[in-house]
């Protein structure tokens, strides 16, 4: 096999794995708004918030209380 071949059967085995590991998720809160987010929330235990990235970017934390549910899309 070339060298060509085997770099673009790497990129796109890389692709694929990086891809499958995003999991958008739709917050939604008491109030019923609702977030979209890049990834899967991370809960921090000390402090009782969810953190995750909106999909423009920005970082967010809500308290584990506003949250009513959590779905991936």
């Amino acid at each position: 096999m070339s060298k060509k071949y085997l770099t673009a059967l790497f990129a796109a085995a890389a692709f694929v794995t990086l891809a499958g590991c995003s999991s958008p998720t739709v917050i939604t809160l008491k109030n019923g708004t609702q977030l979209e987010t890049t990834d899967q929330p991370k809960y921090d235990e000390d402090s009782g918030f969810y953190e995750f990235k909106q999909n423009d970017g920005k970082p967010v934390r809500i308290n584990k209380d506003d949250i009513h549910t959590i779905k991936k899309m």
